[in-house]
């Protein structure tokens, strides 16, 4: 899918962060985009930018979490759009700050719910639209923690591990389908993710984490992962320095614990 002009792409979490400057980027492309989020404000401050330069912007705001919700979600979607999805990208999530022994399972199910669950949902009701039409792209933004452990992330770097099994075993039971499946891993990029993080009592965190302030623009981390998308790469890694420990925990597994034991205590 090297030219995107004219195709139809819709992306979830596009009110901020990775997911907004993806959908501006799109519409940079021609694109025509659609755009989810439960914030329906800032979707619509997005879709005034992207008509800047695409001729269609449609906003379908939704709690993805309520995934009992999203088959009829799927069909508003699919109206609008004459029943067709060129290009799906699952961006929408949360992240963590809490210890294991701090956090209640159903703050565990909550980010499973939303990070793991409404990926597949969503992925499983567009499938069927994009096998008729023998053509379609893939796209979930995952994370560097579905690599690797990593402190106060226990369900977040558990719902990112599940992202990274399901959609790479999806990929091989597609790969006659002309369906292509795109895994993309951010490390550390300059969103708000932290401040929206959950904590132990199910509170948002409220604190941007230093790695995260210091991270890579988001419009960069956009125009890369986009890049690799025109490309069918199967994996995007997309960051800093950061993203070594992705190595040296796969090459050097020792370097790894005694680094991230460090930052565990």
């Amino acid at each position: 899918m090297k030219n995107l002009r004219g195709k139809i792409v819709w992306i979830t979490g596009a009110s901020s962060g990775i997911g907004r400057e993806l959908s501006l980027a799109f519409a940079k492309e021609g694109a025509l985009t659609v755009l989810t989020a439960r914030n329906v404000e800032n979707l619509n401050r997005v879709k005034d930018l992207c008509l800047r330069w695409t001729k269609k912007c449609w906003v379908f705001p939704a709690d993805l979490s309520e995934t009992h919700n999203l088959k009829e979600l799927v069909d508003n979607v699919l109206e609008k759009t004459g029943g067709h999805i060129d290009l799906f990208v699952n961006d929408a999530g949360v992240s963590q700050r809490s210890w294991a022994k701090e956090t209640s399972v159903e703050i565990d199910r909550r980010i499973m719910e939303l990070d793991f669950f409404s990926a597949v949902t969503l992925t499983k009701l567009i499938l069927p639209v994009m096998l008729r039409n023998k053509s379609g792209h893939i796209v979930v933004v995952s994370s560097i923690s579905g690599k690797f452990g990593f402190p106060m992330r226990t369900a977040y770097t558990a719902s990112k591990h599940a992202v990274q099994g399901f959609f790479e075993s999806l990929r091989t039971e597609l790969v006659n389908d002309n369906i292509n499946v795109t895994i993309v891993s951010p490390g550390r990029i300059r969103t708000d993710i932290s401040l929206h993080a959950i904590t132990k009592d199910g509170r948002p965190y409220q604190k941007m984490d230093k790695g995260q302030s210091n991270g890579m623009a988001p419009d960069l981390c956009a125009d890369k992962i986009i890049r690799g998308i025109k490309k069918n790469k199967k994996e995007i890694l997309v960051g800093g320095k950061e993203l070594l420990m992705v190595y040296i925990h796969r090459y050097i597994p020792w370097l790894y614990y005694k680094i991230v034991m460090r930052i565990g205590n």
